[in-house]
């Protein structure tokens, strides 16, 4: 009998890719259900914003590993104030979601929940906090020497260099997540949970390396998650803009009776918590028709184009913020790093153009880019899409899913959402960054 080697190379061989891909998969899954057990075990349940950033475990590692520096490790600032900031933040775009999660936490960690009645019951310094967290949210180029000069040089409530470096990347981290909540309807998957007593307001034990053992509360399978996200954005997707603002409609009718059902229910947070907890946040907002204003180029006489060779994140952002707030420019660094990894289908070009865009609606120029590359890669609708989503990421201004998306993939749609967070997360801290450099050189 005569064996024909060659003839049975080829299924082998095949047979063998086919394993292979199979385990690589596999090793994908197994990494991300790690990543949402370590997120669960931090916070008793499997938050709505992990949920979907999880079809990218590779970057939802390195976003979770710097939140949790952020907010919860060493720093100038106490953990309290650290969620306070971010109240702020979310308050300026409306994001109930973020609002109520880190009011959650700032109860938990022991803060006044005298604080939460609004921001006229804050201390002086971080009312002090107001008119930057305005401008970065909304017009980042008006960010100035003078507005950093006003927070250290104050009198008695004055801000140290360090702490308010990092309530500058604070402020900037949940404006931009804003935008992801908004754009990825992470708000619409349910609502966090009423803040749960902890003895002594001591912080979560979640840390992004670490392992969980034992959790009763583990997360949902990396299949369910997958699931429910097709499904959203199957349904999202389809549809004209009247349908998307009527689903829009409805969601927030939903969470609102949500929202009175948990307040009627005094079974694991005392009344006066959890009016606190619900409180409106736009308690926590001045001057509410202050918004973002088309930067065009008519306005270089006033507010002169940023331009990136002349102030980058590579040469000067990195290096400033990592000296003044140690270790956050590496945890920085290597979440726009792995936003731009993420394997596309549409390849280099598609993510550069998203990127740049952003950041020239925003006021940023790259003098070595073609802009036409914009024109010519994004489609009308999209375009709209991502200003809406980094401009405006609040569901009563615009629709919260764009309206040609139906052939993308779910992982795609939500890499676009990232991309757009990590853009304007950029963008803010280079603003404020700059505001800072000059100040020091002055």
């Amino acid at each position: 009998m005569i064996i024909c080697t060659n003839k049975m190379e080829y299924p082998l061989r095949s047979q063998y890719q086919r394993v292979q891909k199979q385990a690589m998969v596999s090793k994908e899954k197994e990494r991300a259900s790690l990543v949402l057990m370590k997120t669960a075990a931090g916070r008793g349940s499997l938050d709505a914003v992990s949920q979907q950033m999880a079809s990218h475990p590779q970057y939802l590692e390195s976003f979770l590993r710097a939140q949790h520096y952020i907010l919860h490790m060493d720093g100038p600032l106490p953990l309290p104030c650290r969620h306070y900031i971010a109240i702020m933040a979310a308050a300026r775009h409306h994001c109930n979601y973020l609002v109520y999660l880190h009011s959650a936490q700032f109860l938990r960690l022991g803060g006044d929940p005298l604080w939460l009645q609004g921001l006229e019951a804050a201390p002086l310094r971080l009312r002090l906090l107001d008119h930057i967290n305005k401008v970065l949210a909304h017009q980042p180029w008006l960010a100035a020497c003078s507005d950093i000069k006003t927070l250290l040089k104050c009198g008695e409530p004055c801000w140290s260099l360090a702490e308010l470096v990092q309530a500058v990347v604070i402020l900037a981290h949940c404006h931009s997540l804003c935008s992801f909540v908004f754009g990825s309807n992470a708000a619409d998957w349910g609502h966090p949970a009423p803040p749960s007593k902890s003895p002594n307001g001591t912080p979560p034990t979640f840390c992004a390396l670490d392992v969980t053992n034992g959790n009763p509360n583990g997360p949902q399978s990396i299949d369910n998650v997958a699931e429910q996200i097709t499904r959203r954005w199957s349904v999202d997707s389809g549809g004209d803009l009247l349908n998307l603002k009527d689903k829009s409609h409805k969601a927030h009718e939903e969470r609102d009776k949500r929202e009175e059902r948990l307040l009627n229910n005094q079974a694991d947070v005392e009344e006066e918590d959890e009016i606190m907890y619900f409180a409106d946040p736009s308690r926590f907002v001045t001057e509410p028709d202050f918004d973002y204003k088309e930067f065009a180029r008519r306005d270089e006489d006033l507010f002169q184009v940023f331009r990136v060779q002349d102030y980058s994140w590579e040469d000067h952002g990195f290096s400033l913020v990592n000296r003044l707030y140690s270790d956050i420019g590496h945890l920085l660094d290597e979440r726009f790093r792995n936003v731009t990894s993420v394997s596309s289908p549409h390849g280099p070009e598609l993510k550069r153009a998203v990127w740049n865009y952003i950041h020239c609606i925003l006021g940023i120029r790259y003098d070595d880019y073609d802009y036409g590359e914009v024109d010519r890669l994004l489609k009308r609708d999209l375009k709209v899409y991502i200003k809406a989503v980094t401009c405006f990421p609040d569901p009563s201004k615009s629709p919260a899913s764009p309206l040609g998306w139906a052939s993308l993939k779910t992982s795609e749609r939500i890499h676009m959402n990232l991309l757009i967070m990590e853009a304007r997360l950029q963008a803010e801290l280079l603003y404020a960054l700059r505001a800072i450099t000059q100040y020091m050189i002055a």
